[in-house]
């Protein structure tokens, strides 16, 4: 498993957390349980399958929600 953190421009209400969560958990390959949206610091952490999918896929499904990825970092787990 590769971990994962992207940055996110501010987020501005609780709910966008919940889309952006939904947006992760629907890209095949992420483990659903590792999904963290960070409120205060604008981050989303997760954990995923570099066999199955990318950080591009992740960052896209973000992106196609409504919020812009400033930057991704990817660590081998």
């Amino acid at each position: 498993m590769e971990k994962a953190t992207l940055q996110l421009e501010t987020l501005s209400c609780p709910s966008c957390m919940q889309k952006i969560e939904a947006a992760v958990k629907s890209v095949n390959g992420v483990d659903k349980d590792s999904i963290k949206v960070l409120f205060n610091s604008s981050k989303v952490k997760t954990n995923f399958d570099a066999g199955v999918t990318s950080i591009d896929a992740i960052q896209q499904a973000i992106e196609e929600v409504g919020y812009p990825v400033l930057k991704t970092r990817v660590k081998a787990g």
